[in-house]
């Protein structure tokens, strides 16, 4: 059974629904379960979300080095990541009790461990392209991209209302949309350019979804139709 890898995107701890973050929690970590009890592994990389905005906005006060800010964007992921870690080995998983630094340390500890969760790696890759990179490492086929947008769209729905919603592309489709340059502080994409990148080159398909409902999750993870974006490797 191959590993499963999972991208959640800072914005899914979103302290400003703490009902629905509760109930959410609760399913992440029956999910969780449900996966070891199968006798799967599962990666998990955690985005910095509204920690990482707060702690950036702050240094941003003392500097402006876009290297710098970012590794103080990095140390909010693996904050998140510790959460959900300490969350998970409170109900008795068998979770790594250290937080990985790079991709190729998360491959090693999912060896002896049913789930791995880490945070961001190096400045100038966002936790999307860290999950692709540890596809790459576990030789998963797949990686799901769980954020708060339904799917992947045509162009911006945030500046344009008619943007529609794309239910399958290949990867270089979605290289056109995207690009595969560094986004620059402040930048975003439907997907991190550099993500894409990873992912056409080591033949990785990617699931791009809403993770606030964790049945897509589920159903992306299982190989189920799913609501979101499926983005074929070439």
């Amino acid at each position: 059974m191959p590993t499963q890898i999972i991208a959640l995107g800072g914005s899914l701890l979103r302290p400003e629904e703490a009902e629905q973050r509760t109930i959410w929690f609760g399913q992440l970590r029956q999910m969780a379960v449900h996966f070891e009890g199968n006798g799967r592994k599962l990666g998990i990389v955690v985005g910095g979300g509204l920690p990482a905005r707060e702690a950036i906005t702050l240094a941003k006060e003392s500097f402006s080095d876009s290297y710098r800010l970012d590794t103080v964007g990095i140390s909010a992921t693996r904050l998140n990541a510790t959460i959900l870690q300490q969350s998970l080995i409170d109900i008795g998983c068998n979770v790594s009790p250290s937080i990985p630094v790079t991709t190729g340390e998360a491959s090693d500890l999912l060896e002896t461990h049913n789930i791995v969760v880490m945070g961001g790696t190096t400045p100038g890759h966002t936790t999307d392209a860290v999950a692709v990179a540890l596809a790459r490492d576990c030789g998963a086929p797949h990686c799901v991209i769980a954020t708060n947008v339904s799917h992947i769209h045509d162009s911006d729905p945030k500046t344009n209302p008619e943007a529609k919603p794309i239910e399958e592309l290949t990867l270089s489709e979605l290289a056109e949309i995207t690009g595969t340059e560094a986004l620059r502080p402040g930048e975003s994409a439907a997907v991190d350019p550099i993500a894409v990148k990873w992912a056409m080159d080591a033949g990785i398909r990617l699931a791009v979804l809403d993770g606030r409902d964790l049945s897509r999750v589920e159903d992306a993870l299982e190989g189920r139709p799913f609501i979101g974006t499926l983005v074929k490797a070439e």
